[in-house]
């Protein structure tokens, strides 16, 4: 009896320390895909794809020689219409990063940025030196704001679904509210379910 209790805790040391947790590092701009549902690669990939293709359409130029300097512009909301929970932030996040490093546009801080910003310059007026203070209403207008969405639609059989991720952007502007640009960027994934037997 005594061996039977030793052998099933020499066989449960193995089993816990085969059941470990692993961890491998890999390069953040490295596609990952575990379960099939949008991820920070589909984000990044939408995001590049979408401001380029923004970017090269005729309302920049157009603005540019009308207005003899690059646009300003903000990204307003990223509405999630999935049915998965998706951090629209990340996309947005994205999209800001590109537009900025673009070196086509201009860019503005959003509403909840600025709201913050704001209150660090009403706070310099009362308790930084005259030198040293922001003056106030000295902010950038946007021209233009883009807007838009996260779409989703799934098709399912046992043992595997195919996923259809639509994004829709539009950049408006801001003072005639006229879309200037409208894209859509669209990623399918056929994601394949094992089938285990007893």
């Amino acid at each position: 009896m005594k061996n039977a209790y030793l052998v099933v805790g020499i066989l449960s040391v193995f089993f816990l320390a085969g059941c470990g947790t692993k961890v491998i590092r890999k390069e953040p701009a490295e596609i990952v895909d575990l379960s099939g549902r949008w991820n920070d690669s589909d984000a990044r990939m939408a995001a590049e794809e979408m401001i380029k293709s923004c970017l090269e359409t005729a309302w920049l130029s157009d603005f540019n020689k009308e207005k003899g300097r690059d646009p300003v512009v903000i990204v307003g909301t990223i509405n999630n219409r999935s049915y998965e929970h998706i951090n629209a932030m990340v996309f947005v996040e994205d999209l800001e990063q590109t537009l900025v490093n673009s070196g086509k546009v201009r860019f503005v801080a959003s509403s909840p940025e600025r709201g913050e910003v704001r209150d660090e310059r009403a706070d310099q007026q009362l308790n930084a030196s005259l030198e040293t203070r922001t003056a106030l209403i000295q902010e950038t207008g946007a021209d233009f704001m883009l807007q838009g969405s996260i779409n989703a639609v799934k098709d399912e059989v046992k043992g595997q679904y195919a996923i259809l991720y639509q994004v829709n952007l539009e950049l408006v502007n801001m003072m005639t509210n006229e879309k200037a640009w409208i894209g859509q960027k669209k990623i399918k994934k056929l994601v394949k379910r094992p089938q285990y037997s007893m």
